[in-house]
C-alpha cells in the first residue's frame, strides 16, 4: 500500500464530502457528511453491520460523552458505537495520541452513562439518542462486548486495542479506521482487513501447524489444532463477521442459532474427546505470518482477514457454551484447516472454498457471489440496454471496483474518458446491494431492507433461489422496469436527505418506496420513467408530502421500541401498510397511465391500463383490504345463488386467489369495480351477517 495510493483515496473521499456538503441535500458540516458516507460504505462492505448515523454529545453528571453512530446486532450481546475525528487536512496527517484517546473515551463514556440511566436525562425524552441510551440500559446485563469504531480522515495505524475488563466486566475493543484502513477496506476491497488474530500474543507462541499444500499452488493450506477457549474468544470479539457470507446467511436465514445438543454434551462431559468427535473448522485468511520453528516445524504467528467457511456452528456452540453454560473450554482442541487465498479473485476463491466445504448440507444457501448467473445476466443487460436517446446507459458494478477499473481503462485516452463519463456517469451506476434494496423495497419488503445492505442482499438472493430453483434470467422489459424502480428509490432518498430528518432516513426511504407500491397496487408506468429517466414533478410532490407521514407513522407505531429495530419487524410492515396518506385528485402521469410488473422476480408480461383516477386507486385499495376467505365466500355465494353473473363471481374468486398470493398481483381498475360491486351485493344479502353476530 503506497503513500500515493492512500493520499489519492483521501483526496477523492474529501472531494465527495465537499460535493455532498455543497449540494444542499445533506448536512452543512463536513464531519457529519464524512461520517455518513463512510458508514454507508462500511455497511455495504459488511465491515460494520447495519450502521446507523446518530450524532449525540453532551454531559451526564459532569462526564462528557459523544458518539456519531451505532449498530446493535440481533443477539444484543455486542454493541458497536462510532466516533469520528475529522481533520479536513490534505495530505492526511497522523492523529495525535490525545485525539484518539479523547474520541475513544467520549464514546465509552456514552456507554457507561447509558448503563447508569442517561436515557432519563436526555431531553426531549423521545429522541433517537434517548431510545438508544434506554436500550443499552435495559440490555446492560447482556452486553458482553463493546466495540468502538473510530473513523477518521487522518492516519491512525492498523492496530486494534482489546481491553478485556474495561467497565463492569465488559470487553472493550477499539478499532481504528483511519484513512489507511479505509483505503484498504473501501478502496482495495479488503473488507475483512480488521479481523486479525495474533496467535503468538494470545498463546504466548506461534500456533504449531503442518503445511499441507504443495509449492507452486495458488493457495497455502495448513493443518492445525486451535484451543477451544481461543476460538470462542475470537468469536466473542468478532461475532458473525467471522463467518463467511454464505455460512453467515445460511445460519441466519435458517435459524440455526442454537447450540447443537451433541456438541453441547461433548463440551460439558467429554471435552478431551472433542478433537476426536468433531470435524473441526475450515477457514480462509487473506494474509498470514508464518515462523520457522526449526527442525522442519513451522507455526502461524498471525492471520488477517480470517473467515470460517465451514464449522460455524461448532464455533458459535463453543462460545455459547462458555457464555451461557459457564463451560470450561481449557481441555478442548478444535481441528482446523487454514487456507491462505490470494490473487485478484480473492472473494470468489473464498466463496468457492465455502461452497465446496458445505456441499454436504441438505439445504443449500443461495450463491452470494458476483458470479451468480442472475448477476451476470443483469450486467449483460446493463451493457447492452441504452437510454432512449441512444447516448447513455447504466453501469452495473457486479464486482467491487469494476466501475473504477473501467474508468481507469478509459482514462488513457482523452476521447475515451469523455465518452465513458458521458455514457456512464457515476450517478448511473449501481451495485448488487443497491439492486436488492431497490427491488425488495418496491416488492413491499421494507422490513428486510431495514436490516441493512448485506442482510437484505442475503434475503433477496435466498428468495430468488427459493422462487426460481432452476434460475431466473431477466429480460430487457424486466431491466427497464428495474431501472425505473431504482430512479424512484433514489428520488425518495434525495427527498428525505433534503428534508434533513434527524434519524432513520434509510427506514423512511424504504417504507416510502414500499408505500407507493402498496398504495398503487404496484401499478405504475415504468416505461414512462425509463424513457424520461426521472419521475414527474407531480409524483415528486406526492412523495415530498408522504415522507413526513411515513416518519410519523414509524415513530407512532414503534411505541417505546427503537424505531430502527421496530422497522425490521413484519408487524411494522403490516402497520405501515394500513396507514392512509393522501393522493391528489389529478393523479401524476406515472399513475394515471401505467405499465406494471406485479413482482420484481418473475417473468410475467407487463400489464398496461390507461386513464386511472384517484377513485380507481381507492377501489383497488378497498379490494386489497379484504381477505381471501371473504372473497372466496362472495364467489361461492354468487355462483350458488346465481345472484351474480358467472363472470363477476369469477372476478371475486380471482380476488381471493390474489389475496392468497399476498397480493403479488394487483387487480385492474375494471376488476376492482366489479369485485366491489359483488362484495356490496353480498353485504346487502347479509352473507356476512353470521360473522357480525358472532363478534
Amino acid at each position: 500500500m503506497s503513500d500515493e495510493a492512500v493520499e489519492l483515496f483521501a483526496r477523492e473521499l474529501a472531494a465527495e464530502v465537499d460535493d455532498a456538503v455543497h449540494s444542499g441535500t445533506g448536512s452543512i458540516y463536513s464531519e457529519e457528511e464524512f461520517t455518513r458516507i463512510v458508514l454507508d460504505r462500511l455497511g455495504d462492505e459488511g465491515a460494520v453491520e447495519n450502521p446507523i448515523l446518530l450524532w449525540q454529545e453532551g454531559h451526564f453528571a459532569r462526564t462528557k460523552y459523544k458518539i456519531t453512530g451505532y449498530s446493535i446486532p440481533d443477539d444484543e450481546e455486542r454493541l458497536l458505537l462510532v466516533t469520528t475525528v475529522h481533520t479536513g487536512e490534505l495530505p492526511p496527517r497522523a492523529l495525535t495520541r490525545d485525539e484518539i484517546l479523547g474520541a475513544f473515551q467520549q464514546a465509552v463514556k456514552f456507554y457507561e452513562c447509558s448503563c447508569k440511566g442517561l436515557h432519563t436525562k436526555i431531553e426531549p425524552s423521545n429522541t433517537d439518542a434517548s431510545e438508544l441510551a434506554r436500550r443499552i440500559y435495559e440490555a446492560r446485563e447482556r452486553i458482553s462486548v463493546l466495540r468502538v469504531v473510530l473513523i477518521s480522515d487522518g492516519l491512525t495505524g492498523l492496530k486494534s486495542v482489546d481491553i478485556k475488563e474495561a467497565f463492569d466486566g465488559t470487553r472493550v475493543i477499539v478499532d481504528l479506521f483511519g484513512i489507511e484502513r479505509l483505503h484498504r477496506i473501501l478502496g482495495q476491497g479488503l473488507r475483512r482487513d480488521d479481523i486479525v488474530v495474533e496467535f503468538d500474543t494470545e498463546l504466548g507462541a506461534p500456533l504449531p501447524c503442518l503445511k499441507a499444500s504443495r509449492s507452486g499452488d495458488d493457495y497455502d493450506a495448513y493443518l492445525a489444532s486451535i484451543p477451544g477457549a481461543l476460538l470462542a474468544d475470537i468469536y466473542e470479539k468478532y461475532g458473525t463477521r467471522l463467518l463467511e457470507l454464505n455460512v453467515r446467511a445460511f445460519l441466519g436465514l435458517r435459524g440455526r442459532k442454537s447450540v447443537n445438543a451433541g456438541l453441547r454434551a461433548t463440551i460439558r462431559e467429554l471435552p478431551h474427546r472433542f478433537l476426536a468427535y468433531n470435524n473441526g473448522i475450515v477457514a480462509t485468511v487473506d494474509a498470514m505470518d508464518i515462523k520457522d520453528l526449526g527442525q522442519g516445524h513451522v507455526g502461524i504467528k498471525s492471520v488477517r482477514g480470517l473467515q470460517i467457511v465451514n464449522g460455524g456452528q461448532t464455533t458459535a456452540s463453543l462460545h455459547r457454551a462458555k457464555r451461557q453454560d459457564g463451560a470450561n473450554l481449557d481441555g478442548i482442541a478444535v481441528p482446523a484447516k487454514i487456507i491462505r487465498v490470494g490473487g485478484a479473485d480473492l472473494d470468489e476463491m473464498v466463496a468457492a472454498v465455502s461452497r465446496s466445504a458445505n456441499s454436504q448440507n441438505t439445504v443449500q444457501p443461495a450463491d452470494f457471489s458476483a458470479n451468480d448467473p442472475f448477476h451476470v445476466a443483469v450486467e449483460k443487460l446493463a451493457n447492452n440496454t441504452w437510454l432512449a436517446d441512444g447516448k447513455g446507459r447504466w453501469f452495473y458494478e457486479r464486482a467491487r471496483g469494476s466501475y473504477g477499473a473501467a474508468e481507469l481503462k478509459a482514462s488513457f485516452a482523452a476521447a475515451q474518458k469523455r465518452r465513458f463519463t458521458h455514457e456512464t456517469p457515476k450517478e448511473r451506476r449501481f451495485s448488487k446491494t443497491d439492486l436488492a434494496k431497490y427491488l425488495n423495497a418496491w416488492d413491499g419488503l421494507p422490513h428486510q431492507v431495514s436490516f441493512g445492505n448485506q442482510k437484505n442482499f442475503q434475503f433477496f438472493m435466498q428468495s430468488l433461489k427459493d422462487e426460481h430453483p432452476d434460475g431466473f434470467e431477466p429480460d430487457v422489459g424486466w431491466y427497464k422496469a428495474f431501472i425505473a424502480k431504482a430512479i424512484l428509490f433514489r428520488t425518495v432518498q434525495s427527498i428525505v436527505r433534503a428534508q434533513k430528518f434527524a434519524a432513520y432516513q434509510a427506514n423512511i426511504v424504504a417504507y416510502t418506496t414500499a408505500y407507493l407500491s402498496w398504495r398503487t397496487g404496484a401499478r405504475i408506468d415504468f416505461d414512462l420513467i425509463w424513457s424520461r429517466q426521472v419521475i414527474s414533478p407531480e409524483l415528486k410532490t406526492v412523495l415530498e408530502k408522504w415522507v413526513g407521514g411515513i416518519d410519523a407513522a414509524l415513530r407512532k407505531t414503534a411505541g417505546s421500541r427503537m424505531v430502527s429495530e421496530w422497522a425490521k419487524k413484519v408487524e411494522c410492515r403490516d402497520a405501515l401498510r394500513e396507514i392512509s396518506l393522501d393522493l391528489p385528485d389529478a393523479l401524476p402521469p406515472e399513475l394515471s397511465s401505467q405499465t406494471a410488473f406485479a413482482k420484481s422476480g418473475n417473468g410475467r408480461a407487463p400489464i398496461r391500463n390507461d386513464g386511472l383516477t384517484r377513485g380507481d386507486l381507492e377501489l383497488i385499495d378497498k379490494c386489497r383490504a379484504i381477505n381471501a376467505e371473504t372473497w372466496l365466500r362472495v364467489a361461492q355465494w354468487g355462483t350458488q345463488s346465481k345472484k351474480l353473473h358467472w363472470k363477476v363471481a369469477g372476478i371475486a374468486r380471482t380476488m381471493g386467489e390474489y389475496a392468497i398470493g399476498g397480493w403479488e398481483r394487483s387487480p385492474s381498475a375494471k376488476q376492482a369495480k366489479w369485485a366491489m360491486e359483488a362484495y356490496s351485493a353480498a353485504e346487502k344479502e347479509q352473507v356476512f351477517a353470521d360473522d357480525k353476530a358472532s363478534r
